[in-house]
Formats: C-alpha cells, sequence, structure tokens
C-alpha cells in the first residue's frame, strides 16, 4: 500500500539560539579513536599531545662549526682567532659535541693554509637549538578539544608520532526525501567537503534519507532538500515515521524550512535544497553539530571591518550576508535570496542577530571567510 503524504507546514520559526541549545543539551561527543597522523587532519583531539624534550640534545640550528663561544669572544676581521682543534664542522640538526655552545656561519671562517681562523665572535647559544627548544614535557603540543590543522599534522609527523587519540563523526550527507536535481547533488558535495574539513568522516553511500535512517549507522545525518511544503517535499515526514522532528522551521535566512530532530540518539539535520540555503544552514547550524560530536568547538579567524553602506535585516532572523572586502571595508551584497553571482564576488560573510535590524555604514563587523 503507497504511503499517505499531507502538506508538510510550518507552525513556527524557532529561533537559532534555542536550536543550538537543543544541540548542546541533546548531542554527546563520540567515542575518542587511534587515528593515523596522516589521516587525522580536522579531527579534534581527545587527549593532549606530549611529548619529551625536544630536541634530547643541543643541535645546529645552521651548518657552520661548532665552537666555545668564549675561545672566539675576540675575534674579528682584523683581529682573527685561530680555532683550536675542538672547533668541528657542522651541519643543520646535528647535535653539537661536548664542550661547544655555539656555531660560526661559514662566512665567518677563513682559511690561510692550514689554519682556520675565526673573524667573528659570536654568543653563547648563537646557532644552536638547546634542549628542549622544539618542545618540552610541561606544555603538550596540542591539547584535548583542539582540532587538529594542517601544521599540527606536520610538527606531529616531524617528531615521530605515528597516530593521536581524537574523535571523528561519521557523518551520512545524503539527499533527503525528494527527487534528485543536479543543484540538491551539487550542494550535497558541497556539504561533504566540509564535513571533511571540519573534522567529520563522511559515512556510507550518497543514497537517500530513508535508505541512510533505515540501514546506515553514522553518529548524524544530515539530508538535502525535501524541507518545504511542495508537493514532492517529504524529508520531515520521513523523519517523523523513523524517529522525532523537534524543529521545523528555523528563524534564520536564508534557510527557514530546516529542520532538526533525533532518530534514537543519532540527530538529523535537514537543510533546504537551495544552495543558498545549504550554505546558510551550515554555517549556522551544521558545523556547531558536527562540532559537538567531535567534542570542540566551532573554530574562526574573523577579521573586524566596518561596513562600506548600510545593510537591513527582519528583526526575529538570524541572517547570513555576503560581504566582499576592499580598501579596508566590507560591502554587503545580497540578503534574503543569496544569488550565484553575490557568492562568488564576495570573500565572506557576516551575521546579523535577530534582534538587529541591519547595521548602518561604518559599523565594525565580524567577517568571517567562507568554506
Amino acid at each position: 500500500m503507497a504511503e499517505v503524504y499531507s502538506i508538510q507546514r510550518i507552525k513556527r520559526l524557532t529561533p537559532l539560539g534555542a536550536v543550538l541549545a537543543l544541540i548542546e543539551q541533546r548531542v554527546a561527543a563520540v567515542a575518542p579513536q587511534k587515528s593515523r597522523i596522516a589521516e587525522a587532519l580536522g579531527q579534534v583531539l581527545a587527549e593532549d599531545v606530549e611529548v619529551g624534550h625536544l630536541p634530547p640534545a643541543s643541535i645546529a640550528l645552521r651548518d657552520g662549526y661548532a665552537v666555545e663561544a668564549a675561545a672566539v669572544a675576540d675575534a674579528g676581521p682584523y683581529a682573527p682567532v685561530p680555532l683550536r682543534s675542538l672547533a668541528q664542522r657542522i651541519g643543520v640538526g646535528e647535535p653539537l659535541p661536548s664542550g661547544t655552545d655555539a656555531v660560526l656561519p661559514v662566512d665567518a671562517v677563513t682559511q690561510r693554509g692550514e689554519h682556520t681562523e675565526a673573524v667573528v665572535a659570536v654568543a653563547v647559544g648563537e646557532g644552536v637549538l638547546p634542549v628542549g627548544g622544539d618542545a618540552t614535557p610541561c606544555v603538550p603540543l596540542r591539547r584535548a578539544g583542539e582540532r587538529l590543522r594542517a601544521i599540527d599534522i606536520a610538527i606531529l609527523a616531524a617528531v615521530g608520532l605515528a597516530e593521536v587519540t581524537a574523535r571523528a563523526p561519521r557523518i551520512s550527507v545524503v539527499r533527503g526525501d525528494t527527487p534528485p536535481t543536479p543543484l540538491i547533488e551539487t550542494a550535497r558535495v558541497m556539504l561533504s567537503r566540509a564535513v571533511a574539513a571540519d573534522g567529520g568522516v563522511v559515512f556510507g553511500k550518497a543514497s537517500a534519507l530513508r535508505a541512510s535512517l533505515d540501514y546506515e549507522q553514522p553518529d548524524a545525518i544530515i539530508a538535502v532538500g525535501g524541507t518545504g511544503s511542495g508537493q514532492h517535499d517529504k524529508s520531515v515526514q520521513t523523519l517523523a515515521r523513523y524517529g522525532r522532528v523537534e524543529v521545523h522551521g528555523i528563524a534564520i535566512s536564508p534557510g527557514e524550512t530546516g529542520a532538526v530532530g533525533f532518530v534514537g540518539v543519532r540527530p538529523v539535520l535537514l537543510v533546504p535544497g537551495r544552495l543558498d540555503a545549504v550554505l546558510a544552514a551550515w554555517l549556522l547550524i551544521g558545523r556547531h553539530l558536527v562540532a559537538r560530536l567531535a567534542g570542540g568547538t566551532v573554530e574562526d579567524a574573523p577579521a573586524i571591518l566596518p561596513l562600506k553602506r548600510k545593510v537591513t535585516s527582519t528583526i526575529g532572523l538570524t541572517e547570513v550576508v555576503p560581504v566582499r572586502c576592499s580598501g579596508g571595508l566590507a560591502e554587503p551584497l545580497a540578503s534574503g535570496y543569496l544569488s550565484f553571482e553575490s557568492l562568488t564576488r564576495s570573500d565572506g560573510w557576516i551575521v546579523i542577530p535577530a534582534e538587529s535590524e541591519g547595521f548602518a555604514t561604518g559599523t565594525p563587523v565580524t567577517v568571517r571567510t567562507w568554506l
């Protein structure tokens, strides 16, 4: 017997703050696991990364001659000091011989027949990385709850770590219960990349919502499309059949028809099928969900710039506005519907909070970069 669906209708718009509070209350961090360093980019650490004294012995920071600084303290171009037999040629990264405490650069040494002379003085420790100069046991290289960046991966590999203990939530990014379209697939791919960049593991096949709810066991599901009141929009009703819809209709712009619910303890985020709405829903809600599952926080590196011109907004809606940055100013390019052109011309985005009618020209705003 065919399933009978009624039209999905939004009764009220739930404030963004209430949605984020729901995620905070109901979503727990996934269990930590061992991850290979090469695969841990973007993951959130579950344990501090601690190492011993690095380097364990003083090493040269430059090519030259290992010397005792006091022995060449009076050296100069007109008063060269013969290097004793203790001085020896050394390369970057090599341990200093016993009895030496500095490295003379190659061009600070001259050769006169069989004699080697220093023509420049050096201070104790010059050209040397001392014991613990890179790291000490007292200060973790990265702490639990911090996300691993590309520079962290390189450093952890350089110190010889093979794996870390981290949290990598498995996220199914699927098409909602709505007919497939190229636009929905494009949005789903974009969202999958955003999840991976924030430390989530895109889990399972690129299936539809019902198949994901039926068979797969991810830590969370994000479905694109089918959240509105169109005759083919069924995502919210499908979620209700398998679990519980906590929110349908979120006071964000774009993305008002989004929904949040649970199947058991698994959170499910339903985002509209419009590309700009997917983007806003991810930035305002989705990445908070992934961060919560990973046991971390949303990390931004925003810039503060004054507005080039005013921007208006509807009270009660948290709005994402693309901006173009030029000449030390942020120029708003669109609101409500974010066109492809406004998104490709923009350098980042700002948020207009629900309690604001907008910002006047010259108002300092927080500009965040896109995905």
